[in-house]
């Protein structure tokens, strides 16, 4: 199949995202990149498209423009990836959408909720498809965990525990990614909580299937004059009776990038880190515990089908990463052709952003409020 021709808003020179988001549609040589709107800084665009070899013709100085010439070109874009702070994401999405130009874009969803639900009206109201980067739900090994809770390995869940501990904003620091992260207009009203918060909640979500029905917040800026949390505690209560925490700290030494995710049943549990992602500990209640590794014996069919190298072989973020374009492609070839995508294309949507900026919209509200249990707004 020819690769699908793509497009980014976003991810200019500079930007650590953008290039990420490359190297994953190059890796299964599903997509090609063919235009730009890569900064919002004309001069920094047509640099960061010259530098990524595009045609001067196809690297544009706004988004809006992007959309409009690129849905009357013949060979024009068919996906536009959108990695740009998060109070772009809408306004950028929009543009496509109603062009029939589908989206991937960056987590999270958008910076407000007003925001998150006019863009999933778009959405709906687009033919084109929405596809949202929570990249940890691209490991094999995650993808394990979903299959064993959906097969009843651990029983009926109980207890959900989830992290997400980093350092690098311990102190105060005046560097591009700090300065837009940290920014109530760029970011939304989350900072730790809507940066990697929404990370640890959906990775929750995904691997659990549970629906989160409402929450107890603590958030906290510890830095004198950060307008935004840098740190988080958040109790969970779930539909079906299952409890959880959540903690994110973006200030805490030590940590690089500490996303770990513990689920427990009443048969057994489910034990993963991201920084050795392809381990996976499962203890069956009364047995001794097992460790299950990418690729190794034991694996599901789910994880098999995103394993690319062999076992023992180090897998992770990039592959992760690469797995939702990899079904965002599926889903792509498959409207093309006015098929059903594969029933095991299960990238994350525009559903699972809303349900993100929903859990950023309720840890504010209760944090305002003293902890208080607040539901999230459907």
């Amino acid at each position: 199949m020819r690769p699908i021709r793509l497009g980014m808003v976003g991810g200019g020179n500079d930007a650590f995202i953008g290039g990420v988001h490359r190297i994953a549609s190059r890796i299964d040589g599903r997509f090609q990149l063919v235009a730009g709107a890569l900064s919002s800084t004309p001069e920094k665009a047509q640099a960061s498209g010259a530098a990524l070899g595009l045609d001067p013709a196809r690297t544009y100085d706004d988004f809006k423009a992007m959309a409009i010439r690129e849905a009357r070109l013949k060979d024009g874009i068919e996906a536009v990836a959108i990695v740009t702070p998060n109070h772009l994401h809408y306004p950028a999405a929009r543009e496509f959408l109603k062009r029939g130009i589908h989206v991937i874009c960056d987590k999270p969803l958008t910076s407000t909720m007003s925001d998150a639900k006019k863009l999933v009206k778009a959405a709906n109201d687009s033919d084109a498809l929405f596809v949202l980067t929570h990249n940890y739900t691209g490991y094999p090994l995650i993808r394990q965990a979903r299959q064993m809770v959906a097969d009843g390995d651990i029983g009926t869940i109980r207890v959900v525990q989830v992290e997400y501990a980093q350092d690098w904003l311990t102190e105060a620091e005046d560097f591009k990614q700090a300065a837009w992260r940290t920014d109530p207009a760029r970011s939304g009203a989350g900072g730790s909580t809507g940066d990697i918060g929404t990370h640890a909640f959906n990775l929750a979500s995904f691997v659990t299937g549970l629906e989160l029905e409402s929450l107890s917040a603590d958030l906290q800026a510890f830095i004198s004059g950060r307008q935004l949390d840098d740190n988080a505690h958040v109790m969970m209560r779930f539909a079906g009776g299952a409890r959880g925490m959540l903690w994110c700290s973006q200030v805490a030494p030590g940590n690089e990038n500490g996303l770990r995710l513990r689920v427990y049943g009443d048969k057994g549990g489910l034990e993963w880190a991201q920084e050795n992602p392809n381990q996976l500990w499962f203890t069956a209640y009364g047995a001794p515990k097992q460790l299950l590794t990418r690729g190794g014996k034991g694996a599901t069919p789910d994880a098999e089908r995103v394993t690319r190298i062999p076992a023992g072989h180090p897998e992770g973020y990039l592959e992760g990463f690469a797995t939702i374009y990899r079904e965002a492609a599926d889903a792509i070839e498959a409207h093309r052709s006015g098929t059903t995508p594969p029933s095991d294309v299960i990238y994350p949507t525009i559903d699972d952003g809303l349900k993100g900026t929903q859990f950023v919209d309720a840890c504010v509200r209760s944090s305002k409020r003293d902890g208080a249990w607040v539901k999230l707004t459907r």
